[in-house]
């Protein structure tokens, strides 16, 4: 017992030294947004010129944003673009330099392993706090769409100054970005995703996923139908149409039953939703529908999603 101690010290105490250079090494990439009303949100400077951030947490449409790096003097930046399906929000910043380099994680996360969120506290200055990985998975759909290359949720909760920022592993390199989720638990963007979704954005302001221009409600179906449906127990009804969207165009009416899409068979809009990236738009795909107890099959072609649009 009397010699336990000193070497739980000893640990504690490299651990300690070590979170805290960790931290350090990450703060000349930290950036902090002025978010108005005394709140910032914290953010990654990711490449010259080039800030990436939560979307969900930025305020929406000001003419320009006051952005500071590694501490330093704020400058005015500007809405690139951003991507509702992974959140990522892009700004650019007016004579920000290139960013230290900063290893990206490839390593294998598992529940238990440690993690550092890294914050925008006063001043611009890092805050930090060490989390533990609750859970992890493979790539997964948002409810907008988007595909996040793999699933990694922190325990707790995210404070508002530390959404956007850089989220490391207990290497120091960077996982990806933090932002809050469901009941606003941590998860992380991964930095793969983040790297995916920048082009497009920065070229076009946006990610342009597919759109049929339907307003879909999971549904049972009947039943009497099930044999004629090729035995599935339930689709999605359309209850709304785009007027003049794909789906419109191609003949779906209210109250059709969708039963798959590209023959993959659907029952929820996040299921659908997975199915319409990027390299679905212009490229025609079959929708099996049911109608007044008929299935049948209608061409579509999907468009650009508008912004803000749903499936």
């Amino acid at each position: 017992m009397t010699t336990a101690a000193p070497q739980a010290d000893d640990f504690l105490a490299r651990l300690s030294a070590a979170a805290a250079a960790t931290v350090a090494d990450a703060a000349p990439v930290l950036a902090a947004v002025d978010a108005g009303r005394w709140r910032r949100l914290a953010g990654i400077l990711w490449r010259p010129g080039v800030v990436v951030t939560s979307r969900q947490a930025l305020p929406r449409n000001p003419e320009r944003y006051a952005v500071s790096v590694g501490g330093g003097e704020a400058r005015a930046a500007t809405l690139a673009g951003d991507d509702p399906g992974t959140n990522v929000a892009v700004l650019r910043v007016e004579g920000e330099g290139a960013p230290a380099r900063m290893r990206r994680s490839e390593g294998e996360q598992a529940p238990g392993m440690l993690a550092l969120l890294v914050g925008a506290g006063e001043g611009g200055r890092p805050t930090a706090r060490l989390a533990t990985v609750h859970a992890t998975g493979p790539a997964w759909h948002s409810l907008a769409g988007g595909r996040i290359d793999r699933l990694l949720r922190l325990d707790g909760r995210l404070g508002s100054s530390e959404e956007g920022g850089p989220v490391l592993d207990a290497a120091g390199a960077l996982l990806g970005m933090s932002t809050a989720g469901p009941r606003g638990r941590a998860l992380v963007i991964p930095h793969e995703t983040v790297e995916r979704v920048l082009d497009p954005i920065l070229s076009h302001g946006r990610v342009g996923r597919a759109w049929l221009g339907l307003g879909l409600q999971p549904v049972e179906v009947p039943a009497a139908l099930r044999e004629a449906a090729g035995g599935r127990e339930s689709g999605l009804m359309v209850v709304g149409l785009a007027a003049g969207g794909p789906a419109e165009q191609a003949g779906v009416l209210p109250g059709d039953i969708l039963l798959a899409f590209g023959g993959v068979s659907v029952d929820r809009p996040r299921g659908l939703a997975a199915l319409l990236g990027p390299e679905r738009v212009g490229q025609e795909t079959e929708l099996r529908l049911m109608r007044a107890g008929e299935v049948r099959a209608v061409a579509v072609t999907p468009a650009p999603r508008p912004a803000a649009a749903a499936a």
